[in-house]
């Protein structure tokens, strides 16, 4: 089959690409042509053969209907990535077409469900206050009150959030450094919040989410070339990190538990405090209530226990779960609205991918294989299949 692939959408060849970890040259050899017929093909410039477009489909392992759906335009405000500066670039790249596929199930979901309104504190930003730990301590006590937290241990991070209005979900971004991301959407006047699914613990994973919470309040109008600014941007990590600490560990009520700042002291506040004894030594060292020469002898003691790699509780301890996606996409398909086979179709992403980002168990969108070939039809006979009208209102929306 020689003919040319009519309706063909370059972008999403750049989006597949990318989201397999895999440079223009690698899949230009896999592919069995030159790298610069992977760039036309990428830039709209021209449309790939029936006989290479299958090839693609094979390569990258994305339903072949994904190549004809058009790319919503992107979001211009930054995404703040833990470890940006370590990261591999490919990596991002990978998570990134991920937040963006995330978007698109969201938008479909709108078609409905009502979402939680947002409601979430604005604090304002100065660059003045950057280093200034009075403000961290006013800002972890601003965001606490404002959701009604009581004092004590903080609550299920992410029911928070999803709760509040921002969405949360997991993937697996293969990458040692790159523990979780943000980024507000204009489009949908809402933040959206993508965890690593790789290592995190679960108290790990508590202090990333109130980590992006914060850079989702505090810093959502910083513009992107100060954070180009990679000793800037060191700051506001830094100063995320210290919000976040604050706010699961506050002051007064965990210095009144904590019996003895060591190892073992840490350790018995774990479990009730869902904090890992690593947050818990840096938390203490930003209260002064241990010194430079203490916090050294603890951190050489954390790692002769091997407790870099896994603290003790970890394996107990049951990391939080997003629902929001999930149950969505559970209430469309339990109320009759949707069957699975109609949101694959609606959402032709990688089915491993659409699960994973709806926090759903692996086969549950089960699609035919993908490598075998099948006739395409022509552009001008083909129908545009519109989202269903049925709206069904999500539990604890407000009014």
């Amino acid at each position: 089959m020689t003919g040319i692939v009519q309706g063909f959408c370059g972008a999403r060849l750049t989006e597949a690409r990318k989201a397999s970890g895999k440079s223009a040259t690698d899949l230009a050899e896999l592919a069995g042509v030159s790298v610069q017929s992977i760039s036309k093909y990428e830039n709209g410039h021209q449309n790939p053969k029936f006989d290479v477009f299958h090839k693609l489909v094979s390569i990258l392992n994305v339903p072949r209907d994904y190549f004809f759906r058009p790319v919503p335009g992107k979001d211009e405000r930054p995404i703040f990535w833990r470890a940006r500066l370590t990261a591999p670039p490919t990596a991002r790249d990978r998570a990134e077409v991920r937040l963006e596929w995330m978007k698109e199930i969201v938008d479909y979901l709108e078609n409905y469900f009502d979402l939680p309104e947002l409601n979430i504190p604005k604090i304002e930003f100065h660059e003045e206050n950057i280093a200034d730990m009075d403000f961290v301590e006013s800002t972890a006590k601003e965001m606490r009150e404002f959701w009604g937290i009581k004092p004590g241990p903080m609550p299920d991070t992410i029911e928070k959030l999803e709760t509040n209005g921002i969405l949360v979900s997991r993937i697996h971004v293969n990458a040692d450094k790159l523990d979780a991301f943000s980024q507000w959407s204009d489009t949908f006047n809402m933040p959206f919040v993508v965890l690593s699914r790789d290592k995190a613990s679960a108290c790990r994973q508590r202090f990333d989410v109130l980590h992006e919470l914060v850079h989702i309040c505090c810093h959502n109008n910083v513009p992107q070339r100060r954070l180009n600014d990679r000793a800037f941007y060191k700051l506001i990590e830094k100063q995320a990190d210290r919000i976040a600490s604050a706010m699961l560990l506050p002051e007064y009520e965990f210095t009144s538990e904590l019996y003895a700042p060591s190892l073992d002291g840490f350790l018995t506040l774990k479990e009730r405090w869902g904090a890992s004894v690593a947050s818990m030594i840096m938390r203490c060292k930003g209260l002064d209530i241990i010194d430079e020469d203490q916090a050294t002898r603890l951190w050489i003691n954390y790692n002769r226990r091997g407790w870099r790699k896994s603290e003790p509780l970890d394996n107990k301890m049951k990391k939080e779960d997003p629902q929001l996606i999930r149950r969505s996409f559970e209430m469309l398909v339990e109320e009759g609205v949707q069957s699975h086979d109609e949101i694959s179709r609606s959402l032709p992403f990688p089915p491993k991918d659409l699960e994973e980002l709806s926090d759903l168990p692996p086969g549950t969108f089960r699609n035919a294989p993908e490598a075998r070939a099948e006739p395409i039809l022509k552009e001008q006979f083909r129908r545009e299949t519109l989202p269903g009208t049925n709206v069904v209102s999500f539990p604890g929306k407000k009014t």
